[in-house]
C-alpha cells in the first residue's frame, strides 16, 4: 500500500473523487503544510495557519497505478489557479503535493509535467502553479469533514461543485471506477 497527500481546493471534492476509485482503501481529509499545531477548520479557513485542506489517499498499486492517482488529481482540479479553486479563495485552497521522500518528489514532478501537457500550460507563472512541498505534520480534519459527499449528497456545494468533479473522473477514468 502507498499513501499520497495532495491538496487542490476544498478537501470534500478530493475525498469524493478518490473514494470512487478501485484500489483506494482509505481517504482522510485533513490539514498540512502550515505552522499552527492542531489547527481547527475555523482556524485554517482564516488563511493564517499556512495549512492546506488536503487528503491522504491510501491505495494499492497492484490495482491502480500511482501515476493514475496523480493524474486524477490534476484532472479533478485546475492547477493553474493560484491559492483558489473556483469561489474557494485562500492559501488553504492551494494546489499542492506533499512528498514523503525524494523518490515521491520525483513522481510528483513527473505528474506535474504531464499535467502541463494536459492543461496546455507551462509549469510556473502563467501556467501550473501546483507546489511540491515536503510533507510536514498531518492533522486529521474534524469527523464531519470525513466522507462529506457521501454523508451530504444533497448539500448545495456537493451538488454544484463536488458532483461534477466526480462525474468527470468517472468518465475520464472509467476503468478505475468502482461499480455503482
Amino acid at each position: 500500500m502507498r499513501t499520497f497527500v495532495v491538496a487542490g481546493g476544498c478537501f470534500w471534492c478530493l475525498d469524493a473523487v478518490y473514494r470512487t476509485l478501485k484500489g483506494v482503501s482509505d481517504v482522510v481529509s485533513g490539514y498540512t503544510g502550515g505552522t499552527t499545531a492542531f489547527p481547527s477548520y475555523e482556524a485554517v479557513c482564516t488563511g493564517t495557519t499556512g495549512h492546506a485542506e488536503a487528503v491522504r489517499v491510501v491505495f494499492d498499486e497492484t490495482v491502480i497505478p500511482a501515476s493514475v492517482i496523480l493524474d486524477v488529481f490534476f484532472t479533478l482540479h485546475d492547477p493553474r489557479q493560484l491559492n483558489r479553486q473556483g469561489n474557494d479563495v485562500g492559501t488553504q485552497y492551494r494546489s499542492a503535493m506533499f512528498y514523503a521522500d525524494e523518490a515521491e518528489k520525483a513522481e510528483f514532478e513527473a505528474a506535474r509535467d504531464r499535467a502541463a501537457e494536459y492543461w496546455d500550460a507551462p509549469v510556473g507563472d502563467g501556467g501550473i502553479v501546483t507546489t511540491i512541498e515536503p510533507l510536514g505534520r498531518w492533522y486529521d480534519a474534524e469527523e464531519y469533514h470525513q466522507d462529506f459527499f457521501a454523508k451530504n449528497p444533497n448539500q448545495g456545494y456537493c451538488l454544484a461543485v463536488a458532483l461534477p468533479k466526480v462525474n468527470k473522473i468517472r468518465k475520464s477514468y472509467a476503468e478505475y471506477v468502482l461499480a455503482s
